[in-house]
């Protein structure tokens, strides 16, 4: 009896061996099957990053940036877990992605369009403190005069650099003319050739004085007016009238203005009337520029503005809007207008 039970114990000894062996080789085979081995990451970019991490079926986390004097920016500085290191699949693999290197050259930046210039601080992480504007006969519009700092100085990223941006040639400067008593045809000759810009007509009667002529003007005659100063007129003239404005000759003034921009463009315009044509102006005009010509009333003109030899705009005299104040047509796509 003692015999069979010792042989029960040794069995039941040895199922109970052989199933924790099981156990445990079962167990380290499937861990075995969760697990990979963190690859290196470091100096790589973040696109391989994460091919290399997906490939190996580990997920990537952002932690940080730093700036790194030898990691080029985007590229990984450092990564935990280490190199070599076993973990289960599907663990987050933290990484420090490199901003590049905490000093730059700086930049020379003069003569570039102002836009350039600061999306190329942005770039370099480098912030526009102050823009200043000065006239400068040589260095275009909108573009950068001088810096600070200086070029080709190291300086930290992160510093802010201060720019003189050119604000284009100093427009001339004039003493205001008389224009009191002048018709408005006579007033606008002066003005166009001063460069300077017709603002508001307004008109009030007296019966005692001339009609159809300018009475006041703002600026003030004898002060100093600059290129594109608008010049605002008061004109002896019955309200709601329809009278002509520009005297016996009924002569309605035309004016166009080139849109902005940087090249220059030859501008042409052309009326016809019972079949025949008339060039009243042919030349290069610098953008944002006006041109004024006075073009004879009569029903059958039709009015042509080409630019580059292409058809820009094409009105009739019969457009004319008549108002109380200003008298004029207005296109809405080049911004022409007549004033009659």
């Amino acid at each position: 009896m003692r015999r069979i039970l010792k042989i029960l114990l040794l069995f039941f000894l040895f199922m109970l061996i052989a199933g924790i062996s099981a156990h445990l080789s079962l167990t380290l085979i499937i861990k075995n099957e969760d697990t990979v081995i963190v690859p290196d990451l470091i100096g790589k970019d973040l696109i391989s990053v994460l091919e290399i991490l997906t490939e190996a079926e580990l997920n990537v986390k952002v932690s940080g940036s730093e700036h790194h004097s030898d990691i080029p920016k985007d590229h990984v500085v450092y990564q935990h877990p280490e190199p070599g290191k076993k973990v289960k699949k599907d663990r987050n693999v933290r990484i420090t992605v490199s901003k590049g290197s905490a000093i730059v050259l700086m930049p020379d930046l003069r003569g570039i369009p102002l836009y350039e210039a600061r999306i190329f601080l942005e770039e370099n992480s480098l912030c526009h403190a102050r823009e200043s504007l000065a006239y400068d006969s040589e260095i275009q519009k909108d573009a950068v005069i001088a810096q600070s700092p200086s070029p080709g100085l190291i300086v930290r990223r992160g510093e802010c650099v201060n720019l003189l941006v050119s604000a284009g040639p100093r427009p001339r400067a004039y003493k205001m003319p008389d224009l009191e008593g002048l018709s408005l045809d006579e007033a606008m000759f002066l003005l166009e050739n001063m460069n300077l810009v017709q603002g508001e007509i307004q008109s009030v009667f007296y019966v005692s004085k001339p009609r159809n002529v300018i009475l006041e003007q703002e600026p003030l005659f004898g002060q100093r007016v600059t290129e594109g100063t608008r010049v605002n007129l008061l004109i002896n003239r019955r309200p709601g009238s329809k009278e002509d404005l520009h005297g016996e000759k009924g002569d309605a003034l035309f004016r166009y203005r080139t849109e902005s921009g940087f090249l220059n463009r030859r501008v042409r315009v052309e009326i016809k009337t019972f079949g025949f044509s008339q060039e009243l102006f042919n030349d290069f005009i610098k953008p944002d520029k006006e041109i004024w010509l006075l073009i004879p009333k009569n029903d059958n003109i039709d009015i042509f503005v080409y630019e580059d030899e292409n058809l820009i705009e094409h009105c009739g005299i019969e457009d004319i809007i008549y108002g109380t104040k200003k008298l004029m047509i207005k296109n809405r796509q080049s911004g022409f207008q007549l004033f009659k």
